[in-house]
């Protein structure tokens, strides 16, 4: 038996139709809650859950303070495992840029363990958000040892490729990284920086490598929007080359 559409769902269908079609634009701001509940004639809670829908699927957003707006159509975010970089798919609307924030601070809570160093331990924090148009695109929070961290980096960056390579310059050659990806709902903090719904479910990844002395060197937690992030992993198995004697 075919269920029947909900209220929430032909509401959604039809502003989706209506982004599809061109009847609304991007970066267009939508009617106010308000307008589209009377117009669909619903209540305010129906109306948001239709709006979560087209948010979940990156279509919508919710500026805090401004109302909601039509996205453009977002690069799909692939993280390939390993500790390599995030990588997008090419989009011809906007360019992707990267603005980093420096911080020193000391160790505390999760960030001991994960960098195995007693509470208080020095350390630098870049703390890179990456942007596509207006629009901000995955989150990511880098800790390592302050003796490892270059002094000459300013406070406030958008050169993501010069940080990158001066980190290199001072860190140890790898020798493991281990990964851990898991699903969950974004904190409130995550959902406003990024402009996602609370109910979409982000991709977090925390990422620790090791130099060949057994010491972590970095520690890198992300967030990326579910809705447009792919996680990639290749295993390399080692063949045992064993050959019998003669």
């Amino acid at each position: 038996m075919q269920s029947v559409p909900s209220r929430r769902h032909i509401i959604a269908d039809d502003i989706r139709n209506k982004i599809s079609n061109g009847r609304i634009k991007a970066d267009e701001r939508l009617p106010s809650e308000a307008q589209l509940a009377s117009r669909y004639a619903v209540s305010t809670p129906t109306l948001r859950s239709a709006l979560a829908v087209l948010q979940s699927e990156g279509l919508v957003e919710k500026i805090h303070g401004k109302g909601n707006f039509v996205r453009y159509p977002r690069r799909r975010i692939t993280y390939v495992g390993g500790g390599h970089a995030l990588r997008t798919e090419p989009s011809a609307e906007s360019t992707l840029r990267v603005s980093i924030r420096t911080t020193r601070l000391q160790a505390h809570g999760q960030l001991t363990g994960l960098l195995e160093v007693p509470e208080s331990s020095p350390l630098t924090e870049f703390l890179c958000l990456s942007h596509e148009g207006k629009s901000p695109h995955s989150l990511a929070r880098i800790y390592v040892p302050r003796d490892l961290s270059p002094a000459d980096v300013p406070a406030e960056s958008h050169c993501c490729r010069s940080v990158e390579t001066k980190l290199a310059e001072l860190r140890p050659p790898l020798a493991e990284v281990w990964e851990r990806v898991s699903a969950r709902p974004p904190t409130p903090e995550e959902a406003v920086t990024l402009r996602i719904s609370s109910v979409l479910p982000v991709l977090a990844i925390t990422r620790v490598a090791a130099d060949r002395t057994g010491r972590v060197v970095e520690a890198a937690l992300l967030v990326l929007p579910s809705g447009r992030a792919d996680a990639f992993f290749t295993t390399h198995y080692v063949t045992d080359e064993r050959t019998s004697g003669g």
